[in-house]
């Protein structure tokens, strides 16, 4: 989980709209803010957050709800150090399909979300809408290579093969490389992505 975190760009945060389950998820014993601060604290700018079933709530899609839980997830999100404003807030139900990808028939009250953004708010109403709204991040192949190690494994007990993602820098084969904070060093005899062999480099993803 924290190696997944460490590599994301945009975090999305899903929480009930379910009778009961909200207050669970957000309370001392919760997991929902608690999954907020990880993703703050590892350098997470970007989040989504989803208020999914709101087919289940009482009324069916009831307004008044999701704006309680928006308005009160804002507090709590905005104490953790993430403005509301630059977050998408979408009410969602899974189960149905609505607005995952195309605009609610059952929320006709919904006018949508809008992101506040140095570069010009984004707007829009779906959740597919939201996630090609991320930014990318800006990486440099000019800087260190910086390549976070996932896992390791072992073959055979004769070849030792790094798993990760290129965060920064290059990658390629006969390259001599130094792992911290060990300070072992070794070189690269080969890199696969996905099974396959790359014969050349690799640049930041």
């Amino acid at each position: 989980m924290i190696t997944d975190a460490f590599q994301t760009d945009c975090g999305l945060l899903v929480v009930s709209a379910s009778l009961g389950e909200f207050e669970v998820g957000i309370s001392k014993d919760g997991q929902s803010l608690e999954h907020v601060l990880f993703m703050y604290n590892l350098g997470v700018k970007q989040m989504i957050v989803i208020v999914n079933k709101m087919d289940a709530t009482d009324p069916s899609f009831s307004e008044e709800l999701f704006n309680e839980i928006k308005n009160e997830l804002s507090t709590q999100i905005q104490k953790i150090g993430y403005q509301p404003e630059s977050v998408a807030f979408i009410p969602l139900s899974a189960s149905h399909g609505d607005n995952m990808i195309e605009s609610s028939e059952n929320m006709p009250w919904y006018k949508g979300w809008t992101v506040e953004r140095k570069k010009g708010n984004v707007t829009g109403k779906t959740l597919m809408e939201a996630i090609d709204a991320i930014i990318p991040p800006q990486r440099s192949s000019e800087k260190p290579l910086r390549l976070p190690i996932q896992d390791v494994y072992k073959i055979g007990g004769v070849l030792t093969v790094p798993v990760g993602r290129v965060e920064s820098g290059i990658l390629k084969t006969d390259m001599k490389i130094t792992f911290a904070p060990s300070n072992i060093k070794t070189e690269v005899k080969s890199i696969q992505i996905c099974h396959e062999s790359i014969n050349g480099t690799v640049y930041f993803s």
